[in-house]
């Protein structure tokens, strides 16, 4: 049995009313799965105010009540419990009812805007290579230990990251790899929970939607390492312009990795092809299965954060070699009539950058390259034009198509994309709102050794439109396509 006066340790309390004494069964901010004797807790989100569903909580059974704002009416047998910060409250509450599982665990937090699925992904297969038992909680994926679970954000809600750090905790984890978004920590989701260590990979245009404007998405990532303890590592990227920024205020030991600057980790790619990566990292060279001077960084910070965690260098080394590559990043097929299609979930302006410069230096230039490329719906639309320019002048042909168009009129999105093409580059550009129909077009025009890149939804197996989503995978349907026009 839980006390309510447990489970608040640590929330800054402003008023309580009731008895904060009282068993409770279950925490929600979901008033439509209150039940019993749970404790509801008003959030305030972007959509909604969980203030205006306090009275349906209440007949529902709620047993205690969290808000920022007391309602004008209370219900006897109700306890409740006035917060400054609803969300910050959540977080704590729910580290507190899963028995603060992070601090049985070596709990590492990889941010920036690229690359996070890769590192906290390989990092996982790294040290489950090596033997331990290791948990991932990524875009992709939910892992404990073996046990594989969906996932529905890049960072869940502070209740579901307790809940699985908590079962990773039963199942004898060792160390949990998570990736941490700039919602994430601006909801304060991570609140409470215990790091061992910090990764920030890089920062460039995201999310702007959401967050406004570029400094405020820098600082709401910065405030993941102010608030590191002074146990833990703060792994940044010294190539990056903001990775000093992250720095400036942790309490935590800090680190740099980098390949074009002084860093406590440095690499020098040797050699750059489809098949993967030569690099000297730390005058040790290592052949990497991963492509392309973006995934250098992620190979480096992989091979720091294994260090800093406890590895020798020789076994960093040595699994570093042994690791594949995620679904849905650079992940590569070639037909039968030597045409290499390649899936990758470059959905930002400085992603699909990397991801065509990468290609571009591989490539011998006497073949095609042909992209296919879209920007979600109901997200920032400041990037389009930036995505059409990037897409259109480091390609041979472009195919603008739809990705996820959500609510938004998907030849609308294309329009603003195509706004951002120089005129010199109008001639290799094409239209196909049909995501299906423009990777089939793509496939039609390709001949032997062209490159088609496939760009913006990566690992996703569904393609959301007018709230309703549908099976869509890219690599299955390149491959399945590839395969039926070279017969």
């Amino acid at each position: 049995m839980i006390l309510l006066k447990d489970i608040l340790y640590k929330v800054t309390l402003k008023s309580v009313t009731g008895n904060p004494g009282v068993p409770v069964n279950a925490i929600h901010f979901d008033s439509r799965k209150v039940g019993l004797n749970d404790v509801f807790v008003a959030i305030r989100g972007t959509q909604s105010d969980g203030h205006d569903y306090i009275k349906k909580a209440e007949e529902q059974g709620a047993i205690a009540i969290i808000c920022e704002q007391m309602p004008t009416a209370f219900v006897n047998g109700i306890t409740y419990v006035q917060t400054s910060d609803t969300a910050q409250a959540l977080a704590l509450m729910a580290s507190n009812f899963y028995g603060n599982p992070s601090e049985n665990l070596k709990l590492v937090g990889i941010t920036g805007t690229n690359g996070k699925t890769t590192i906290a992904s390989l990092l996982h297969q790294l040290f489950t290579k090596a033997g331990f038992k290791a948990g991932l909680l990524s875009t992709v994926k939910i892992l404990v230990g073996d046990d594989e679970f969906p996932a529905t954000h890049t960072t869940p809600d502070s209740l579901t990251i307790n809940q699985y750090l908590a079962r990773m905790s039963e199942a004898g984890v060792e160390y949990c790899f998570m990736e941490v978004s700039s919602h994430g920590i601006h909801q304060k989701r991570t609140e409470g929970l215990h790091f061992e260590g910090g990764i920030f990979t890089n920062l460039s245009h995201d999310h702007l939607d959401y967050h406004e404007t570029f400094a405020e998405y820098r600082d709401v990532k910065k405030s993941f390492f102010d608030n590191l303890p002074k146990t833990a590592f703060a792994l940044t990227n010294g190539d990056d312009r903001n990775g000093q920024v992250m720095l400036q205020n942790t309490q935590a030991k800090k680190y740099t990795y980098a390949l074009k600057s002084f860093a406590d980790y440095r690499a020098q790619i040797l050699e750059n092809q489809l098949t993967g990566l030569l690099l000297k990292v730390n005058d040790q060279e290592v052949w990497v299965k991963l492509i392309g001077s973006f995934n250098a960084y992620n190979v480096l910070a992989i091979y720091a954060a294994a260090e800093l965690l406890g590895l020798t260098q020789l076994e960093a080394l040595q699994y570093l070699s042994e690791l594949t590559s995620v679904n849905g990043r650079f992940q590569y097929l070639i037909s039968s009539k030597k045409i290499t299609a390649i899936v990758d979930y470059a959905h930002t302006p400085d992603a699909l950058k990397n991801v065509l410069e990468t290609i571009n230096d591989i490539r011998t230039k006497n073949e095609e390259l042909i992209t296919v490329v879209g920007c979600g719906g109901d997200r920032d639309r400041t990037k389009r034009p930036k995505m059409g320019k990037i897409a259109a002048a480091l390609s041979t042909k472009v195919i603008f198509t739809s990705d996820n168009p959500r609510s938004e009129d998907p030849e609308a999105i294309i329009e603003e994309i195509e706004k951002g093409v120089e005129p010199l580059d109008y001639k290799k550009i094409l239209s196909v709102t049909s995501r299906k129909q423009a990777i089939k077009t793509a496939c039609q025009m390709a001949t032997e050794n062209d490159i088609i890149l496939i760009a913006g939804k990566g690992h996703e197996t569904y393609q959301e439109v007018k709230g309703e989503r549908t099976d869509f995978d890219d690599f299955k349907i390149v491959k399945e396509l590839l395969t039926e026009l070279n017969k």
